[in-house]
């Protein structure tokens, strides 16, 4: 550990996947005779699967292996599910790896998710000595920082009341600015910033920047690739629980937004799964986006591509539909073309188009399209739907937002500018 902040050697990390006991030892009792007389399960609920023994662990991390040294601004990145929270969790000592050690050396501060470490009937300013005593520092110690960290959090209005009572924005700035300013030797951060607004998080991600440049650590964890491009010195970029790339910010950055985040410029749709009857009279085939090298863009943004199909019988006045879907598989927009296409039989057609992205927050998306035309009073006949056709990236611009915070002008369900066919 000389010279090490933290040091992590082959850990792996299982979950048992189902549930775990009966709640009483004598349903575990039953279950466990009726396994071994080759019985059903007395105390498994109707329907569900019976647990086979095998193949019953997820493995969320896999031999994960790491050095950091005091004042590495670290960035982890990945897609969701990667195992980014798990390593975070294994770092701060929440949860134990099932194999594998980790060494550390110092205090460590984490803000993992909106209001950990806080006990909601506390007010604010008992609970930065609560959090203090967390960290091992003395009330004295605390007390010497009590200004400078109501300061910073912005919330000295609401200091005397109890943290119940607070938003998540107000969480999220007492949270920071305790973990912060009561000097850990390595403080984490799993995407909590994303609650504030956009003034509070450039604010975090300068005194983010003062903590390592004083030679503590910083290991952050965002979607956001321009966060941690500006504030991490190094990245590594997780995959299915395992390290894909472990190097600079921008050769990571550049291995997530292309192979590990699973997009690409190319997007094969001719093997996809479809719904039933879909695909027969028409097929998507292919398609390309055309403007980007990374399926990332700015807020407002367009994301152009190229759709390549045929059609398999007379059509006409076929239309396109993109159904937008956020990360966590919520529709949050949809758009629809104007008719472009009234093919022959036997047709191979390659249409561009430009999905207008101004109306949706910075995330990660995921495009559902619709080929369709007009069926007759009023109706539409959905002739092919490629459920997973592109997926891309909208990234925070402040020239689009004039500082200001997107969550209060354009989070949830969204309407898309319809779709414009060029070329």
């Amino acid at each position: 550990m000389d010279n090490l902040a933290l040091r992590i050697e082959h850990v792996r990390k299982e979950f048992l996947l189902g549930q775990i006991g009966g709640g009483t030892l004598r349903r575990d009792l039953q279950s466990w005779a009726a396994r071994k007389r080759g019985r059903d399960d007395p105390n498994r609920k109707l329907n569900a699967p019976a647990l086979s023994g095998k193949n019953e662990r997820f493995v969320a991390l896999d031999d994960i292996n790491m050095e950091v040294r005091p004042g590495d601004a670290l960035g982890l990145i990945g897609h969701n599910g990667a195992g980014k929270s798990t390593l975070l969790k294994l770092i701060a000592r929440i949860t134990a790896p099932t194999a594998g050690r980790i060494y550390q050396r110092g205090r460590v501060a984490s803000m993992l998710e909106v209001g950990t470490g806080f006990h909601p009937e506390l007010t604010g300013r008992e609970n930065i000595f609560l959090n203090g005593a967390i960290l091992g520092m003395s009330k004295k110690e605390t007390a010497r920082k009590l200004d400078e960290i109501i300061d910073f959090s912005e919330i000295e209005q609401f200091i005397d009341t109890p943290v119940k009572r607070y938003s998540s924005g107000m969480y999220v700035k007492l949270a920071f600015a305790v973990a912060a300013h009561l000097e850990p030797e390595i403080l984490i951060c799993d995407e909590v910033l994303a609650v504030g607004d956009v003034r509070f998080q450039q604010k975090c991600l300068g005194k983010m920047g003062e903590v390592a440049e004083g030679g503590r650590t910083v290991i952050y964890v965002s979607h956001n690739m321009r966060t941690i491009e500006q504030l991490c010195s190094r990245a590594v970029c997780l995959n299915r629980g395992r390290v894909e790339y472990d190097g600079t910010v921008a050769e990571a950055v550049a291995h997530y937004v292309g192979a590990a985040g699973g997009k690409g410029l190319s997007f094969r749709l001719d093997d996809q799964p479809r719904p039933k009857n879909s695909g027969v009279y028409a097929r998507m085939t292919g398609l390309r986006l055309t403007n980007t090298d990374t399926c990332q863009f700015d807020m407002g943004a367009d994301a152009e591509f190229e759709l390549d199909w045929t059609a398999n019988r007379d059509l006409h006045d076929v239309r396109l539909r993109a159904i937008v879907l956020s990360s966590a598989e919520q529709p949050v927009g949809a758009a629809a073309s104007p008719v472009f296409a009234n093919p022959r039989n036997g047709d191979r057609m390659t249409n561009r188009f430009a999905l207008d992205t101004a109306s949706l927050a910075p995330g990660e998306y995921r495009v559902k399209l619709v080929l369709y035309q007009a069926a007759g009073m009023g109706k539409n006949e959905n002739l092919d739907v490629a459920e997973d056709a592109f997926r891309f990236e909208v990234q925070e611009s402040l020239s689009k937002t004039g500082g200001s915070s997107w969550q209060s002008r354009w989070w949830g369900n969204t309407a898309l500018n319809d779709l414009e066919v060029r070329g």
